[in-house]
């Protein structure tokens, strides 16, 4: 692999860019941020408005970011400093919010006026005084309704440039200017032997028509994100704060860590916190899907937003605003759906050059129909042109993947999936390999010690003592399954000096000035300590689902202890949806290789590999990407982050570490392996959509473009309606929408 240089200070930023709406203002937007120097990656997000910039901080400012979006003609502003907890800004929710009911009302109002202005020219003949009165109402519609259409358009002609607004702008302005004329003075059109007609009810509708889709772009844009919105809604506004011997509300925003925190029955908690005083059971169902309350005492650690039921418990806040962990959640959401798949790239290309290319096809057709018809050259000339610029439709392609991906990560978190961006979801798709972890992944990851067996002359309780003071400084499961039996043996431990965690293979450290080593066969052979005659000794101990840990004090194993761990109880059912869709499946653990394959068996995993170390497991990805494999890791541990970094697509457990969760692409909410199919039946649905999305938006401009030029009508005799061509346009936004919106209801492995 080639060395790339990394910048020393990398920084990220996310901020709202307003005024896009299509694809071409989305490609143009993110050229620019793009060609700006010290720019890493940047993506524009047209459904969500948002533009996601990583950049050398020594090289270029947010600032910078923001006056390279001004200078294509749009506005952006850095996001503000004082925010909710959760990133939600309510100000921006509520403007989105005024926006889309401005636009109902426009576009009910110009659809009113366009069908009343029909009605009275198909009634009235078209008499001078009727053409008239047209003419004060499209001027009224389009100084009101439609100024944004004319002032974005103009706005992109100043900068050099072009989008849906240019062709709108220039489809209803030329049959508008063309029906003035005809109204000012009919008589230049009857010198020629042409009827001066009027296409003010076609500007009307066009406008009205227009509108009417971006209304329900936006309805649907809201639709999209409501999971994320559900999720910002299950914080309380206020936490109730120990101040002395009185309790004071103050708004969440002002919670700091370190403040005491009291919680009533039937409240939400507030922040993220550890018990001090009181016992009670909470509701953790909107972050991990389990349908039962767990019981909290104590010490143990309580998550902001969930539901506390029965008992009032007073706790310490710890991570608070950003920093919780239902923010952190919030904020993978907002990344993920402001992520651009791959896929993209292809309407980008042509978004690039589809509005230029669409105004030439526009001019073409109007200087053939003026020359080569043979009567009402010019009326038709003016139509079929209008038609074309009308008919055309960039945003459909701007739409078509952006929309996908925020429903689907929008289910993705009802179904207990937070899936970490677009790439993601394109590269899941693909999986035809899952390897899974086996400790806490596929077993529940909360053994316990069976047994300790003296192998010397050192007694049961002096071999856990020792054990179970090195492995309270490791966070593994198994360290925790060794201190908890020392705990209920009442076992004083002792201080700890010169540890040392040794990544999938046990720890060592001093006790009592004495080294002592706890772990597997790998660690006993790396220290040269003899483990053969131990091995054999503690055979008969073994069942499935148990390992064994040696401790050795002073070079010479002592002891060993057998610790057993049950499957989870969708393990076997996960592995059968993996095998039906297709998809081969490994286990690859650290562990002995007769319990990891008793565990397989039970499972009904065909392939193991076992007593491995983490660098181990990376050239196990490695080797099964280097056959043309695309690999999905299933992890949760510190020894499972590096090769769930090197898997085609990571997918961490619930109750990992936070290296592991980093790692991953893809964050199981709840302690179900089922999620992983269900991930990856997700992420194909979605593709599909996608690739349906993207179908329907090229082939309606394919089609679309040509017949409102007029190609048939040597054919059939019939031209295409303006107006018909912006209902057209219409149907094919909403069309692309509704289609993304299906994945809402989709039935999923």
């Amino acid at each position: 692999m080639t060395a790339q240089l990394v910048p020393e200070k990398q920084d990220s930023i996310t901020f709202p860019v307003t005024g896009m709406t299509c694809a071409a203002c989305q490609t143009r937007v993110q050229r620019a941020l793009s060609a700006e120097p010290g720019v890493i990656d940047a993506s524009v997000n047209l459904l969500m408005n948002t533009a996601v910039v990583r950049y050398d901080a020594t090289t270029v400012g947010p600032q910078e970011l923001i006056d390279a979006v001004r200078a294509t003609g749009y506005d952006a502003m850095l996001p503000a400093e004082e925010e909710s907890p959760l990133g939600a800004d309510s100000a921006q929710e509520e403007a989105e919010a005024r926006g889309a009911r401005s636009l109902a009302i426009k576009a009910t109002v110009s659809v009113v006026a366009g069908v009343l202005s029909m009605l009275v020219s198909i009634l009235l003949m078209g008499t001078a005084v009727v053409n008239y009165v047209l003419l004060a109402l499209t001027s009224g519609i389009l100084a009101w309704a439609g100024r944004d259409i004319y002032r974005r358009a103009w706005k992109a002609v100043r900068h050099r440039s072009a989008d849906m607004n240019t062709l709108v702008a220039l489809g209803t302005g030329s049959a508008f200017v063309y029906s003035i004329v005809a109204t000012v003075a009919p008589t230049l059109f009857a010198r020629n032997g042409m009827a001066p007609d009027v296409y003010y009810e076609a500007v009307i509708f066009i406008i009205g028509l227009v509108l009417a889709g971006r209304a329900i772009e936006a309805r649907a844009r809201r639709q999209t994100s409501a999971a994320l919105r559900k999720l910002v809604t299950l914080l309380p506004p206020v936490a109730r704060i120990e101040q002395g011997s009185a309790w004071v509300e103050k708004p969440l925003a002002q919670v700091r860590s370190g403040e005491v925190v009291v919680v009533r029955p039937g409240e939400r908690i507030p922040v993220d916190g550890v018990v001090i005083d009181g016992a009670s059971e909470i509701d953790e169902s909107m972050l991990t899907g389990e349908p039962l309350p767990v019981a909290k005492s104590s010490g143990d650690k309580v998550v902001g937003g969930t539901v506390n039921t029965t008992g009032a418990f007073r706790y310490r806040a710890t991570s608070v605003g950003a920093e919780s962990v239902l923010a952190r959640i919030v904020a993978l959401m907002r990344d993920a759906q402001s992520s651009r798949a791959p896929i993209q790239r292809l309407a980008d290309r042509v978004s690039a050059v589809f509005v230029p290319v669409v105004v030439a096809i526009a001019i073409t057709t109007f200087v053939a129909w003026y020359f080569l018809a043979d009567a009402a050259a010019l009326p038709r000339a003016i139509a079929a042109a209008v038609s074309v610029l009308i008919i055309a439709c960039p945003c459909a392609m701007g739409l078509a993947v952006p929309t996908a991906v925020m429903v689907a990560t929008g289910r993705g978190a009802e179904l207990g999936l937070l899936i970490k961006g677009g790439e993601v979801l394109q590269r899941a798709g693909d999986v035809d390999t899952v390897v899974f972890d086996k400790t806490g992944t596929v077993t529940e990851g909360a053994p316990a010690v069976t047994h300790v067996i003296a192998l010397a002359s050192v007694d049961e309780d002096e071999i856990l003592r020792a054990a179970a003071s090195l492995e309270t400084h490791s966070e593994h499961p198994v360290a925790a399954a060794v201190v908890r039996a020392a705990s209920e043996r009442h076992l004083a431990l002792e201080p700890v000096t010169a540890f040392r965690s040794h990544t999938g293979s046990g720890v060592t450290g001093a006790v009592r000035e004495r080294q002592v080593a706890v772990g597997n066969v790998q660690l006993m052979r790396e220290l040269k300590i003899s483990v053969d005659t131990a091995v054999g000794s503690i055979e008969t101990y073994l069942g499935a689902g148990a390992s064994e840990l040696y401790v050795a004090i002073g070079g010479q194993i002592v002891g060993a202890m057998v610790v057993s761990d049950s499957l989870r109880p969708t393990s076997r059912e996960a592995v059968e949806k993996l095998r039906a869709m297709g998809v081969d499946v490994v286990l690859l653990t650290g562990d002995r290789r007769a319990a990891a394959e008793r565990i397989a068996s039970e499972v009904g995993i065909g392939r193991v590999v076992a007593e491995v170390l983490p660098q181990d497991k990376v050239e196990e990805v490695r080797r099964l990407q280097a056959l043309k494999r695309v690999v999905a890791m299933v992890g949760d541990g510190i020894n499972d982050a590096p090769a769930l970094a090197q898997a085609d697509v990571g997918i961490s457990m619930p109750k990992g570490t936070d290296i592991a969760i980093e790692a991953s692409d893809i964050a199981l909410m709840r302690s179900d392996l089922r999620g992983v199919p269900m991930a990856i039946s997700l992420s194909r649905r979605t593709m599909a959509t996608m690739k349906q999305n993207l179908f329907w938006a090229f082939v309606y401009n394919v089609i679309g473009i040509p017949i409102a030029a007029g190609v048939l009508f040597p054919v059939t005799g019939l031209m295409l309606s303006p107006i018909i061509a912006s209902a057209a346009m219409a149907l094919s936004s909403l069309s692309v929408v509704t289609n993304s919106l299906r994945l809402r209801r989709a039935r999923l492995a």
